[in-house]
């Protein structure tokens, strides 16, 4: 089960009001266990909403495309749309016989590829496998006496990275979310854990993980405008890695890297940053949407589109 698919996380969005609130679809995959398929309920434009269910990783087999639509009707929705998540890029297995779903989104909060370590290779094999740059970075931190620690995730500490985030975003031009998000996501998501890197007691790098079973998560990473010859996030994100194995974990997911052949992406620095740390970029998500009232769902596509 990922992340997107617990209870934790769902509560987390409503509480932080990234989604109106949650479904629960109880499917029975095999002959044990149920599977409970959180959908999530969200805000869309003119008052609309659209049904999400994020981060799959079972088939979507015809009773969750009945149960789905059924859902979406009864609530109203413009549409259901479901991304999948496969390690193993293993996409076509999630495919069934899809009646209803076709394939894209109208909003893709995974994106299809991302960089990942494989957690059963030893720390010295994981250091061999990055770029020289990726290398020679950790060692610079370290040698210029960088200390990343795992902190409490308490509401001082929540404002502190706040506030290095809001560099971060002013530096690097692209939205955060509020210090309420953060709050909310370091309260709510049980595995989640924060992690400052110090120069002479100052802050300089931060970062939040989650250890989510079997995947380690980079799920958001913030610096400051000081201090960046120190290279503090590459020493940042090796704690972690070795932090993850030491957990058992067996998958470090850096979540979201550009499309390999797109020439000019939002995603292009972040990229660069994760790459240098691994070489192993996989393809992990595909969405499927069904579209409930097409009129209207085109015409705010048609609308966003513009605007944007």
């Amino acid at each position: 089960m990922s992340i997107w698919q617990s209870e934790s996380w769902q509560n987390m969005l409503v509480k932080s009001w990234q989604s109106e609130e949650y479904f629960v679809l109880e499917m029975n995959y095999n002959s044990v266990n149920t599977t409970q398929v959180f959908v999530e309920k969200r805000s869309i434009a003119l008052w609309k909403f659209g049904l999400f269910v994020i981060g799959f990783q079972w088939e979507i087999d015809q009773r969750l495309e009945e149960n789905l639509k059924q859902l979406c009707q009864e609530e109203n929705c413009l549409f259901a749309q479901i991304e999948t998540l496969d390690y193993n890029e293993n996409l076509n297995a999630h495919l069934g016989d899809r009646e209803y779903f076709k394939q894209g989104y109208y909003k893709k909060f995974i994106p299809p590829y991302t960089a990942v370590i494989d957690l059963a290779k030893s720390e010295e094999e994981i250091l061999a496998a990055m770029k020289p740059k990726g290398r020679y970075n950790i060692r610079l931190a370290e040698k210029k006496w960088v200390v990343v620690e795992q902190v409490d995730k308490n509401p001082y500490n929540a404002k502190k990275f706040f506030e290095l985030m809001q560099e971060t975003t002013s530096r690097d031009n692209f939205a955060g979310n509020t210090l309420k998000y953060y709050e909310n996501f370091l309260e709510n998501i049980e595995n989640s854990q924060l992690f400052f890197a110090y120069y002479e007691e100052n802050i300089i790098a931060a970062g939040i993980f989650v250890f989510d079973g079997e995947t380690a998560l980079y799920y958001y990473g913030a610096s400051g405008n000081s201090h960046r010859n120190l290279m503090a996030p590459y020493l940042l994100q090796w704690t972690a890695i070795c932090h993850a194995k030491k957990r058992g974990c067996k998958t470090y997911d850096f979540l979201w890297i550009a499309t390999p052949w797109e020439q000019s992406s939002e995603l292009a620095g972040v990229t660069d940053f994760k790459m240098k740390l691994t070489p192993d970029a996989r393809k992990v998500s595909e969405s499927y949407i069904f579209v409930s009232q097409k009129l209207l769902y085109w015409c705010i596509v048609t609308l966003k589109r513009y605007k944007g």
